[in-house]
C-alpha cells in the first residue's frame, strides 16, 4: 500500500522505517507543554528525493488538546506567528491565499482563514493615518477551484501578483495525512510554497517563488487521511481513493481557521497583542 501524506514530518517517519539514517535530511524536535514542534530540513536532493518533498525547511506544531485548550489555542497562534515572521518584509505587502473549496468543510480552512485576517493594503494606499503603528500592509484572496471556476488557481494567483506585487505569498490550505492523531491537530509551515491538492492526488500547478516571482510560504493543516490506512490496507478496490475526517469536523474547521489566521495576524501586524487581535476580529 503506497502511502501519502503532505506531511513532511510523516514521509521523514515513513522513510525512517527503512533506513535509520537519511542523507540530505535532518529532523529536530522540541516539547512545549503538550505541544510539539518538529523541524525538517531536506538539505539536498537526495533527501528530496527519499522523502518525496522540495528541498526546504518544514515546521510541523503539534498540539493534541488545541480544540479543547484556550492556552494551547493561543500558544500555537504565537508559535506560528514565531515561525513566520522572519519571513514577512519590514515594509512590504503581504497576499495571503485561501486555497480550497469554501463548500467541502474539509476544504475550506484557506477560504475560512482568510476571513479572519485584519486586512489592511487598501488603507495603507489610501488613508494611511486612519491605521497608526502597528499595522501591516495585507491583502487577500480566496480564489476557489478549479472545479467550480475552469481556472487553473496557480493563473489567478499569478494574475493578482503581476497587478499588485506583493513581497511575500502566504497560501493556506487544507493537507491530507497518514497519522489520524495529527488530522486536525496540526500545522505545517513550509518556505517551499504549495502544490494544491497533491494530498489527494489531485495535484495542480505549484505555487511557489519560481511560478508566481515571490516568496510563497505554505501554511498548511492536515483535516484528512486515506481510509485505506485506516482500514490497514484493506478496502475494496472500490473505495480506493476515499478519504475520511473527523465527525466533528464543523467544530475543528473553525478552530483551527481561527488559529491558523490569528496566527498570521499576529506575524503581520507585528504591534499587535494577542488580545488586541482578538478583539478586532471576533
Amino acid at each position: 500500500m503506497s502511502i501519502r501524506t503532505d506531511l513532511a514530518v510523516e514521509a521523514h517517519e515513513l522513510a525512517r522505517r527503512e533506513v535509520s539514517e537519511i542523507d540530505g535530511v535532518s529532523a529536530v524536535t522540541t516539547e512545549r507543554g503538550t505541544i510539539t514542534k518538529t523541524v525538517v530540513d531536506i538539505i539536498n536532493d537526495r533527501g528530496a528525493e527519499a522523502l518525496g518533498k522540495a528541498k526546504g525547511r518544514y515546521i510541523t506544531i503539534e498540539a493534541p488538546e488545541l480544540k479543547y485548550s484556550l492556552d494551547d489555542y493561543e500558544t500555537v497562534c504565537k508559535m506560528i506567528a514565531d515561525e513566520l515572521e522572519s519571513f514577512v518584509p519590514k515594509n512590504g505587502m503581504t497576499l495571503v491565499v485561501g486555497l480550497g473549496n469554501r463548500d467541502i468543510t474539509p476544504d475550506a480552512i484557506g477560504t475560512r482563514a482568510v476571513s479572519e485576517l485584519i486586512i489592511t493594503s487598501h488603507l495603507k494606499d489610501r488613508m494611511p493615518e486612519a491605521l497608526g503603528h502597528g499595522f501591516g500592509s495585507v491583502a487577500a484572496i480566496a480564489p476557489g477551484v478549479l472545479g467550480t471556476t475552469g481556472i487553473e488557481t496557480a493563473r489567478i494567483i499569478k494574475g493578482i501578483a503581476e497587478t499588485i506585487k506583493p513581497d511575500m505569498i502566504i497560501a493556506v490550505d487544507a493537507l491530507a495525512g497518514a497519522d489520524i492523531r495529527r488530522v486536525c491537530t496540526t500545522v505545517q509551515i513550509a518556505d517551499t510554497g504549495i502544490s494544491p491538492g497533491s494530498g489527494v492526488g489531485n495535484c495542480r500547478e505549484g505555487l511557489n517563488e519560481e511560478t508566481l516571482g515571490v516568496k510563497v510560504i505554505a501554511v498548511g493543516v492536515p483535516t484528512v487521511i486515506a481510509a485505506e490506512l485506516l482500514a490497514g490496507g484493506e478496502l475494496p478496490e472500490e473505495f480506493s481513493g476515499l478519504m475520511v475526517t473527523t465527525k466533528d469536523i464543523d467544530l475543528v474547521i473553525r478552530r483551527m481557521s481561527k488559529t491558523v489566521a490569528n496566527g498570521i495576524n499576529l506575524a503581520l501586524h507585528k504591534d499587535l497583542t494577542f488580545r488586541d487581535i482578538e478583539s478586532i476580529v471576533d
